[in-house]
């Protein structure tokens, strides 16, 4: 009880940090961007070119990285993101303002940009659209930790291939073809729950778009963008649709 008190004054204490540090969305921003800039510029050094294809994959192999750190933090500090929920919920009412985009302009200071409780928030910001990231019997809750501790070594193995094209091309094209079907088929599903749900109803049309269909839709286009040049790795045997 101790700590649940303390998780849920530390809660109110960060939500108003508006100090010296880095907002939310920018920081998230510049991972993604170092991430993704690391490979682009690690092949141009050694290949002296830019492929498309290959930055395109470079950004949505950082950003699911990034997703899955908030997703190990989702499992490990449910507890303190259901205190913050009900910190948001009371802070919506009487504000009026959006939680996520709240959030987002929050500064975060440079020495806790790891810490699990910051990124929990963003669990707990969307668990005002959707309920089930504070519900551990659902399956937004289940997948999402799943893809947090599933894909990580998958991505970075892809991430590499694409990069050094140190894996037999076949070999990188069975890696890309389970893992971008399991995202496409688990966002598909995930839109399919929601709406059986009803959860829909409680939330308003922007949102609607702005929170579900436009972030899952990430996870379907560019999976499916992946099977294709996963099949095109498997059927040619190089990595000639990377450019290389």
């Amino acid at each position: 009880m101790g700590d649940d008190n303390h998780d849920r004054a530390a809660s109110r204490r960060d939500s108003n940090n508006s100090g010296p540090g880095i907002p939310a969305g920018l920081l998230v921003a510049l991972i993604v961007a170092v991430l993704a800039l690391f490979g682009i510029g690690t092949r141009y050094h050694l290949s002296g070119d830019v492929n498309f294809v290959h930055c395109l994959f470079s950004v949505f192999f950082s950003l699911n990285l990034l997703i899955c750190y908030w997703e190990a933090c989702l499992f490990f500090r449910h507890d303190y993101i259901e205190a913050r929920a009900g910190y948001w919920r009371s802070r919506h009412r009487e504000t009026g303002r959006t939680p996520a985009v709240e959030f987002l302009a929050t500064r975060v200071p440079l020495r806790r940009i790891l810490s699990p409780r910051v990124w929990a928030d963003a669990w707990a910001t969307y668990s005002m659209i959707d309920a089930s990231y504070t519900d551990r019997r659902t399956l937004g809750f289940t997948v999402d930790i799943g893809n947090g501790f599933v894909t990580p070594i998958p991505t970075l193995i892809l991430y590499a291939a694409y990069t050094l094209g140190f894996l037999p091309a076949i070999a990188a094209g069975i890696i890309g073809a389970m893992l971008f079907w399991q995202w496409v088929y688990v966002s598909s599903l995930y839109w399919v729950s929601f709406f059986v749900a009803g959860r829909q109803v409680y939330i308003t049309r922007g949102e609607l778009y702005t929170y579900v269909i436009a972030p899952n839709a990430i996870w379907i286009l560019i999976p499916l963008l992946g099977l294709y040049v996963s099949v095109r790795l498997i059927l040619e045997g190089n990595y000639g649709i990377l450019g290389f």
